[in-house]
């Protein structure tokens, strides 16, 4: 295509490929972009290059394997992607879970849901060039990961769930650690604050760039903070509440610039409501007793059926869908996550943004590329 300039020149439009291994792409994303000079004029997100067929797997594995799969796709939010797995299969097992892992299962849900944000509040402005608030961020994030890792085994992949509760009794102690640990990052929170939220440099690169209008991520599907940051007041922890969030009062965080800014503000913002919910079920745990899971034969099957079951994952709502024949496997599981949402709605984004922008733009949308090409 040629775009005259009014002096008597003409310029041809130039497609770049950004990715599938670029630098800055959030992993293997790859953007088709048209581009006028310095300005983008379409863009089209291309994904696919890391698809590892969670679902396909999953009809070959039983109710306990496909937990070990589940957590991966998204891999900065291992517990809750667990988590909505065995819901769905509690829900047409017809099995009440005990109060004491469901309180606990909260818990360590949004303990899981500050790991996630520290990494993004960390690595967001180290894309746009700065690089200090990701050693604050990863400070923080070591001292939660402790208390994660001593109750499950594992520092990113838990496999600390089970259809019917978790996989054992927390060990003696760790409640109280774990407010230990909840209330040193609550301290050290207005470190990171201080050093992103007003800074000038950060604020010239994110505000007013990549506006999502509340009309426009309702069209796309988006959730979780991207959504929220555009004004849809949707959060299924306090509309459509599991586990123990119907006992508890969930604030919602939101913003209605819809622009990078307000996108990082909300996920920040975020992190102080999870550390307040998740210290209030640790006290609710202390005073419960009881067992954390419910013996099972050895071989689960579900009854034949199908279920929907969604959480309000870290990055917003995932979606499972199981449809059962009365086997051991599922005959199908679907997912429906939230970072697949989210970069749909890059196309509408990032037209009319310059080449600088699109990064920007890129790290504020939240998504894990594993949960794309789940």
């Amino acid at each position: 295509m040629t775009v005259g300039t009014g002096a008597g020149l003409d310029t041809a439009d130039m497609v770049l490929n950004i990715g599938p291994q670029h630098p800055s792409t959030h992993g293997v994303l790859r953007l088709r972009l048209k581009l006028d000079g310095e300005r983008v004029v379409e863009c089209e997100p291309i994904v696919g290059y890391m698809h590892r067929g969670a679902e396909k797997l999953f009809e070959v594995r039983d109710y306990r394997q496909i937990i070990v799969l589940a957590n991966r796709h998204d891999w900065l939010s291992a517990f809750s992607s667990e988590l909505g797995v065995v819901l769905a299969v509690e829900r047409l097992m017809g099995i009440e879970v005990p109060e004491r892992a469901t309180w606990l299962r909260t818990a360590l849900a949004e303990l899981n849901r500050v790991l996630n944000h520290l990494m993004f509040l960390g690595s967001y402005p180290l894309e746009i060039g700065a690089i200090t608030p990701m050693f604050y961020a990863f400070r923080e994030r070591e001292t939660l990961q402790a208390v994660m890792e001593e109750v499950s085994g594992g520092r990113i992949h838990y496999m600390f769930n089970r259809v019917g509760g978790l996989k054992e009794e927390v060990p003696a102690g760790w409640t109280r650690r774990a407010r230990e640990a909840i209330a040193l990052v609550r301290s050290r929170m207005p470190d990171i604050d201080r050093l992103i939220r007003r800074n000038d440099i950060f604020l010239a690169r994110t505000v007013g760039v990549g506006v999502l209008t509340a009309e426009q991520a309702a069209a796309y599907g988006a959730s979780g903070p991207v959504a929220r940051a555009s004004g849809l007041d949707l959060d299924l922890r306090r509309d459509e509440p599991y586990l123990a969030y119907g006992e508890l009062d969930v604030p919602v965080v939101t913003r209605s610039a819809g622009d990078c800014h307000a996108r990082f503000e909300v996920l920040l913002e975020q992190v102080y409501v999870s550390l307040d919910l998740a210290e209030q079920c640790l006290d609710r745990v202390d005073g419960i007793g009881g067992p954390v899971n419910v013996r099972l034969p050895k071989v689960v099957k579900a009854p034949e059926g199908h279920t929907y079951a969604w959480t309000e994952n870290p990055l917003g709502i995932n979606g499972y869908y199981l449809v059962s024949r009365g086997e051991k496997t599922p005959w199908r599981l679907k997912l429906r996550t939230a970072s697949y949402a989210n970069v749909q709605a890059l196309a509408t984004l990032i037209p009319g943004c310059l080449v600088p922008d699109l990064i920007a733009i890129l790290g504020s949308m939240f998504f894990v590329v594993g949960d794309i090409d789940k």
